[in-house]
C-alpha cells in the first residue's frame, strides 16, 4: 500500500496540488456490549476498513473516501478529491494556506497492558454481568452496564514525506443506576471510567477497584439522592468534583477556544465563541489560579494519538498562563488564516488539534486533552474544611450552553450541602449556572495533585456533517466563590 500510496500523491502533484494526504485505516475495530437489569441488552462488533484522500489546489480543499482498497480505486478516489478541489477553487475568495511542518517517518502506540480484543467475548460479557448484578436494588427501576472498546490502525502518508503510523485503544466504560425519588422524579447515579495518568489502556482498568469498579459508592449515593431535600435556590461557594470539572472545562474553555470556532467557521451548528483575536496576551480568562493546557501527549487518554490528522506531532500548548488567555486550539490552516485577519502573528505553529472521526471525514480543529493544572491548596477534605457555606457537585445531569460559549447553566446528578467547612446531607436537583468569564474569575483554590483525575469524554460533537470525537480532560477538584445555585 505504501508503494501505491506514494505514486498516487506523486500523480496529484504532478496534476497541479499543491498539498495531499492519505489516512488509510488498515483495521478499525468497535466491540459494544451492555447490561440492563442483570441480562445482555446489546453486542455489537465492528471491523471497517478504509482510506480518505484530501487535496489542496489552488487555494481549495477537496476530500473523497473509499473503502475498496484496489489500485484502480484509490487512484479514481484521488482523482475526484482533486476534481472536488478544482471545482471548490473557483468559489475561493480566500486561498488556504498551511503553516510549515516538520516532516516524519514514525509509529505512535497507544500504552497497553492487557488488549480487550484478546479476552474471550464469553469472559467479557460474564464480567460486566457480575457487575451488573452487583448494582440492583429493590428501590432500583433500571441499572446496566456499557462498554465499548475502540482499536484503530492508520497509516498516514503525505506529499511532504511524511509516513506515519498510529496503533490507537480507547475503552469507554460506564455504568447506571436509575429510580423514582420521593416525588416521583426519575434520578440516576452514572459513573465513567476514568485514566490513571501514569498508568496504561486496557483490559485490566475494568478490573481495577480505584478505576472502576465502584458500584457501592454509586448505588449509595443514589439512595441518599431519592430522598433528599431539594437543592436550595442561594448564592454560595461551589466546589466541582473531577466529573463537572472536565464538562466546566469542556464547554466553557475547550469549544471556546478551538480556533475554527473563534474565526466563525461553527456558527450554522455549534457555535462561535465570546472570544476574539485581540482577546489573545489581553484578556484575563480567570484568576490567577487557572492554568489550562491543549495536550496532545497525555499519557493514556482518548485526546493522545502521536500525530494528528495534517501530520503535525502532539504537542502540549498552555492555552492559559495564570489567568491569561495566550493561545488557542490550532491547526496549520486555521493559523496562517487568524494571524492573516489579525496582522499580526498571534500563533507560532499548529498545536496539532486537526483531526477525523474516521477515515471517511474531513480533519476539522478537534479538542485533543484540555486539562488543568493542580494546585497546592490541599486535598477535597481540605478544600471542604476551607468552606463556610458551600455545595459539591458531581456528574453532570443536563447542560445549557450560550451558542458563543458566553453563559452555561448546569444540573448534576447529585450535591452533599458543606457548612462549616463540614458536609451537612444530600441535596436533590442541584443546578448552577453563570457568565463563562466571571465564573472562571471567581476560582478560588485549586486542589493539589491528589485530586487530579483524567476524565474521558467519547461524545464530543461538531461540524457538518457532524463528527462525534473521542478526547479527555485532565483536571483537579476546584472552589469557586460565590456561584448562582438552584434555578
Amino acid at each position: 500500500m505504501k508503494t501505491l500510496f506514494n505514486s498516487t500523491l506523486e500523480l496529484l502533484k504532478e496534476n497541479g496540488a499543491e498539498y495531499a494526504d492519505i489516512r488509510f485505516h488498515k483495521s478499525d475495530l468497535t466491540e459494544s456490549i451492555s447490561t440492563l437489569n442483570t441480562d445482555i441488552n446489546e453486542y455489537a462488533f465492528h471491523d471497517r476498513s478504509g482510506l480518505g484522500i484530501r487535496v489542496l489546489y489552488n487555494g481549495a480543499w477537496g476530500f473523497h473516501s473509499t473503502e475498496n482498497h484496489s489500485a484502480e480505486s484509490v487512484k479514481n478516489c484521488a482523482e475526484k478529491a482533486l476534481e472536488k478541489a478544482k471545482s471548490s477553487s473557483t468559489f475561493m475568495k480566500e486561498k488556504i494556506q498551511l503553516a510549515p511542518k516538520e516532516k516524519y517517518i514514525e509509529t505512535y502506540n497507544t500504552p497497553i497492558n492487557t488488549d480487550p480484543f484478546t479476552i474471550p467475548t464469553k469472559e467479557k460479557i460474564d464480567f460486566l454481568i457480575e457487575l451488573d448484578k452487583k448494582l440492583s436494588h429493590e428501590r432500583f427501576d433500571y441499572w446496566g452496564v456499557n462498554v465499548t472498546f475502540y482499536k484503530r490502525e492508520i497509516f498516514y502518508m503525505d506529499s511532504e514525506g511524511s509516513e506515519i503510523t498510529k496503533n490507537l485503544l480507547e475503552i469507554d466504560a460506564s455504568f447506571f443506576a436509575s429510580a423514582q425519588d420521593v416525588d416521583q422524579q426519575k434520578q440516576s447515579r452514572n459513573f465513567i471510567l476514568f485514566q490513571e495518568k501514569e498508568g496504561t489502556v486496557g483490559w485490566d482498568n475494568l478490573l481495577s477497584e480505584k478505576q472502576f469498579l465502584q458500584t457501592e459508592r454509586i448505588k449509595n449515593e443514589l439512595l441518599a439522592v431519592l430522598d433528599a431535600p431539594e437543592c436550595k435556590e442561594e448564592i454560595c461557594d461551589v466546589i466541582l468534583l473531577p466529573e463537572m470539572m472536565a464538562l466546566q472545562t469542556h464547554e466553557t474553555i475547550g469549544h471556546a477556544l478551538e480556533l475554527d470556532r473563534i474565526l466563525g467557521y461553527e456558527l450554522s451548528y455549534a457555535g462561535g465563541s465570546h472570544v476574539d483575536l485581540e482577546h489573545f496576551n489581553e484578556l484575563q480568562f480567570g484568576t490567577s489560579k487557572l492554568n489550562a493546557w491543549a495536550d496532545g501527549t497525555l499519557k493514556c487518554s482518548p485526546g493522545s494519538y502521536g500525530f494528528d490528522d495534517d501530520g503535525v506531532k502532539a504537542v502540549s500548548v498552555q492555552l492559559i498562563e495564570n489567568g491569561k488567555l495566550r493561545n488557542a486550539i490550532t491547526s496549520r490552516q486555521m493559523i496562517v488564516e487568524a494571524n492573516k485577519k489579525a496582522n499580526k502573528e498571534i500563533f507560532k505553529a499548529s498545536g496539532a488539534a486537526c483531526r477525523a472521526q474516521s477515515y471517511s471525514n474531513f480533519p476539522i480543529e478537534r479538542m485533543n486533552n484540555i486539562n488543568v493544572d493542580f494546585g497546592n491548596d490541599g486535598s477535597i477534605e481540605e478544600l471542604i474544611k476551607s468552606c463556610k457555606n458551600g455545595i459539591i457537585l458531581e456528574s453532570p445531569k443536563s447542560w445549557s450552553i450560550g451558542s458563543n460559549r458566553e453563559n452555561f447553566h448546569f444540573a448534576t446528578e447529585i450535591g452533599w450541602k458543606v457548612i462549616d467547612g463540614k458536609i451537612s446531607h444530600v441535596v436533590r436537583n442541584p443546578t448552577y449556572r453563570g457568565d463563562s468569564l466571571k465564573f472562571w474569575n471567581s476560582l478560588e483554590r485549586v486542589g493539589d495533585e491528589s485530586t487530579w483525575q483524567v476524565q474521558q469524554v467519547f461524545n464530543c460533537g461538531k461540524g457538518q456533517p457532524n463528527q462525534v470525537m473521542r478526547l479527555g480532560h485532565g483536571v483537579p477538584v476546584c472552589l469557586f466563590k460565590d456561584i448562582q445555585i438552584g434555578n
